[in-house]
């Protein structure tokens, strides 16, 4: 009789040449998001090539300043799939971001995606935290033609720390990055964490933080 253990590491085998033997990259010019497609994938189904227009592959409009009028002073306008659909399965996707004087792109993660940005406009301080236990905090202000590097997942902001306007662009490495921005998602979740585990987590009464979760 044949030994098991043989035939169990042949088929190991077998599937570990298959897995090296298949193809990573991509294996068409390109996949057009088909955002109606009933098909559920991770990413979006490909519209059929033939279809495909130059719209698909181009977006107007981020020479245009976003409102920068609201509570934390900086507005982000994306280039994801969601409004370029030409960069399905392709792994970037890109954002110019406005901040008012003063202004802060608050404290946020990619889940997805590692980010680059270059200051266009203005004086930026940027920095991320690095994961427990360390919980370091590297940060530098950048001048104009200035280029940081955010590593997927990490916590980042920046803030304007001039009195004029800033702008930047930033480039990362996902067709749909994501975004969880840490004060909306703690306090602003829907329905709302227990005040009372909140009120654990950042070791402040519960009152406060039901004042805080008021806010968003």
């Amino acid at each position: 009789m044949a030994n098991p253990i043989f035939f169990s590491g042949l088929l190991v085998l077998c599937l570990f040449i298959i897995a090296i033997a298949s193809d990573n990259s991509s294996v068409q010019d390109f996949c057009v998001a088909d955002p109606n497609s009933a098909v559920l994938l991770n990413g979006l189904a490909c519209k059929d090539p033939k279809l495909a227009q130059a719209s698909d592959f181009s977006f107007s409009g981020l020479h245009i300043a976003g409102n920068t009028s609201n509570a934390v002073g900086s507005r982000v306008t994306p280039i994801t799939v969601a409004q370029l659909p030409g960069l399905n399965t392709l792994g970037i996707s890109f954002a110019r971001v406005d901040y008012a004087p003063w202004g802060v792109n608050p404290p946020h993660t990619h889940p997805r995606a590692t980010e680059i940005l270059t200051v266009l406009k203005g004086c930026l301080e940027v920095g991320f935290v690095t994961s427990n236990p360390e919980k370091r905090l590297i940060t530098k202000v950048l001048q104009k033609g200035d280029v940081s590097v955010f590593p997927v997942g990490l916590i980042h902001f920046q803030r304007n720390v001039r009195p004029g306007n800033a702008v930047a662009v930033a480039a990362l490495s996902s067709q749909n990055p994501g975004v969880i921005t840490i004060a909306n998602a703690v306090f602003g979740s829907k329905p709302d964490v227990d005040s009372d585990i909140l009120a654990k987590a950042f070791q402040i009464d519960e009152s406060i933080v039901k004042d805080i979760q008021s806010k968003f």
